[in-house]
């Protein structure tokens, strides 16, 4: 499930399996990026690989827990052999559990959801830093969340999203010197396996729970994969130099 093309500038996208890490693994491959497509199941890549090849694009498929380290550096590493040293990256891969109070969540929950969601972002910006900071040049975004804002009922996943923007501005000051950007996307309701699972806790139909959702946002609509792909792909251009430590609320309206 390999398609390759030396030459071109090369991204990671972890979560690219599906919704928004699929919409950005394509959209960046359409913007003339090579996309490893990271995922915890390789054939779950698949979909995402055959579209940008169809349409003439590079990429290829790796398997990898991004709470696992070690399956991390062999990924990046396989990215790097397969499809050039990657430069750019977006660590989109998360995973939010059930709503519950802190006295009832176990340490179970806690670590899976900090696990995939703050732990991972690490163990890939530091395997692919190395390959930034030799070509003098990097994009990182890290995809945060309003809920990073507070969440009721989900301390585990607003605990990780919050992190990541506290690790995003880091990254910047750090990084900065090396050419390196780093920022931050917070999705707000956006269309996805994620929000369809929390309409079924709720016991709603999925399009019942997009319209009670739009509701609340001020332009009249949830959002779409594609909208958090457009601003992927603007910020990890050479054109968005100037633009590192921030946080972008793709949200529909104002959230702080």
């Amino acid at each position: 499930m390999t398609h390759t093309t030396h030459g071109q500038r090369t991204a990671v996208v972890t979560g690219a399996a599906r919704g928004i890490g699929a919409a950005v693994a394509k959209r960046l491959a359409r913007d003339g990026l090579a996309v490893g497509v990271i995922d915890l199941d390789e054939a779950d890549c698949a979909a995402t690989v055959e579209a940008i090849t169809s349409d003439g694009g590079s990429a290829t498929a790796v398997a990898a827990d991004v709470a696992d380290e070690a399956a991390v550096t062999a990924a990046v590493a396989r990215v790097a052999a397969e499809l050039g040293p990657p430069t750019v990256l977006v660590n989109n891969a998360g995973v939010g559990g059930p709503n519950a109070d802190i006295a009832e969540m176990t340490t179970q929950q806690w670590d899976t959801v900090l696990g995939v969601n703050l732990r991972g972002p690490f163990f890939v910006t530091r395997a692919i830093g190395p390959h930034m900071r030799a070509a003098g040049w990097g994009r990182i975004v890290n995809m945060s969340s309003i809920s990073a804002l507070g969440d009721t009922g989900r301390v585990d996943y607003a605990g990780a999203k919050a992190g990541l923007i506290g690790f995003t501005k880091s990254l910047a000051l750090q990084l900065g010197q090396h050419g390196i950007t780093a920022n931050a996307i917070a999705p707000g309701f956006v269309a996805s396996d994620m929000t369809r699972t929390s309409a079924r806790r709720l016991g709603r139909d999925f399009e019942e729970h997009q319209r009670i959702a739009a509701r609340s946002i001020p332009v009249g609509r949830v959002g779409q994969p594609e909208d958090i792909a457009h601003t992927a792909s603007f910020l990890v251009s050479p054109e968005a130099g100037f633009v590192s430590g921030q946080v972008i609320y793709v949200a529909g309206g104002p959230v702080d």
